[in-house]
């Protein structure tokens, strides 16, 4: 592998644990309790949520077009 896929792939792998830690904190019950009353996330959980789709999907495209 070369530096753009390595590095891809470690974006990817950033992306996912994001989305696993913005799930975690989305379902603890003082978030549930703040999306009940206002109807959104908390600022925080939401950049956990926007920072891990980034990654996902930079990180899926250096893979996919990185050098070859």
């Amino acid at each position: 592998m070369n530096g753009p896929r390595i590095l891809g792939l470690v974006v990817l792998i950033v992306g996912i644990v994001l989305l696993g830690m913005a799930y975690n904190a989305a379902q603890s019950p003082g978030e549930q309790l703040f999306e009940g009353v206002m109807g959104r996330f908390t600022e925080q959980t939401m950049w956990l949520i926007i920072l891990g789709v980034a990654g996902v999907v930079g990180g899926g495209a250096l893979l996919v077009f990185g050098k070859k």
